[in-house]
């Protein structure tokens, strides 16, 4: 089995350490991952410049481009095998909802899934990685079922709750849940008095129903939600349809 490890919070976190610990022995690992945070980078490719790849000390590649650009890279030019499975994380802070469509973690995941490979998502919901080695046993318990048990293709996006492993209350396979609009900019300026703005914070969870990732993390249990990549609106399909048929 070989696995493609990446991550949006660079190469030397925390979270991608543990996460390459968790996986040991389960396979022949491979790790790249952006030189620098990249959380927010969504799926972005870097397409205005070259990229470059080196190695750390601790046989780690790193890439100056975003999650995406490392999976890419590595699947596109960099190896010369194909790997079995993308696993990225562990993300320091939550992927749920809404902030989905921006996390770098499950963008990297999603490259591996554009490519056909099997690919999982990993998250700790609080950041500062208090019960790091928490989502790590769950990352290895996931991947170990993987592994005897293929689903097949397959995204998985998983928000590990950030308490003592034995607290975890189990897994629930769950739907994203949504937030309100985000918070307003905040407006600085420079000490030259132009004016900056700081992206504010994202906006109050508004669906978190049982069945949702919000729901299950309420109830301390790990949120593991399929996700898909058809932004295909096949209900109002008709209803343009008839609406161009007017002009």
């Amino acid at each position: 089995m070989r696995i493609l490890v990446a991550n949006d919070d660079g190469y030397n976190a925390p979270g991608l350490e543990a996460l390459v610990g968790a996986l040991k022995g389960l396979g022949e690992l491979t790790i790249v991952a952006p030189e620098t945070n990249c959380s927010g980078a969504s799926n972005s490719l870097t397409l205005n410049r070259p990229l470059s790849v080196r190695q750390a000390p601790n046989g780690f590649y790193f890439v100056n481009g975003t999650p995406s650009d490392c999976v890419h890279i590595a699947l596109t030019g960099l190896l010369d095998f194909r790997p079995d499975l993308v696993v990225s994380g562990i993300n320091n802070g939550a992927n749920m909802g809404d902030d989905t469509l921006y996390s770098g973690t499950v963008a990297a995941a999603t490259e591996g899934f554009l490519f056909g490979i099997p690919s999982v998502a990993f998250s700790l919901v609080r950041k500062g990685s208090d019960h790091l080695d928490s989502a790590a046993r769950v990352a290895r318990q996931i991947i170990e079922r993987q592994l005897a048990q293929p689903l097949g293709a397959m995204l998985l996006n998983v928000n590990i709750p950030d308490i003592p492993f034995e607290e975890v209350q189990g897994l629930a396979v769950t739907r994203l849940g949504k937030r309100h609009p985000s918070e307003p900019v905040v407006k600085s300026s420079t000490p030259y008095g132009d004016p900056v703005y700081w992206i504010g914070p994202v906006g109050t969870v508004s669906d978190s129903s049982a069945d949702t990732d919000f729901g299950a993390i309420k109830r301390n249990m790990v949120s593991v939600t399929p996700l898909r990549l058809d932004l295909t609106h096949y209900e109002q399909l008709q209803s343009v349809k008839d609406w161009m048929q007017t002009l």
